[in-house]
């Protein structure tokens, strides 16, 4: 038998500062690249015309200028760039470790 630790029900966690997996569901609060460049908010048009917006993915978390990762790219979280020579860039967020306990 395995015995899953979760949030209270209601509850949700929002700021894990680590991913599973591709980090689909990542909703932590990361702001910069892996080179340490600030993101770009997500509805801001510049200075990249963003082609993943809170409004063409409402249930990606594409909140403020958090990393995410909306299209499922193997290299995990991503952001664009408030840096006007790189559009997007990859976000350092460590993998979880899973919180589960066995039980016999």
């Amino acid at each position: 038998m395995e015995l899953w630790l979760l949030p209270p029900p209601g509850k949700k966690i929002t700021t894990l500062k680590c991913k599973e997996g591709k980090g689909v569901n990542y909703r932590g609060t990361e702001a910069k690249t892996q080179k340490g460049v600030p993101c770009q908010n997500w509805a801001d048009n510049a200075p990249h015309k963003p082609n993943y917006t809170p409004e063409k993915y409402p249930n990606a978390g594409l909140e403020e200028n958090y990393c995410r990762n909306p299209d499922n790219d193997e290299k995990g979280p991503w952001c664009y760039t408030t840096d006007p020579a790189t559009r997007f860039d990859y976000c350092n967020i460590p993998e979880f470790a899973s919180a589960k306990v066995n039980k016999t």
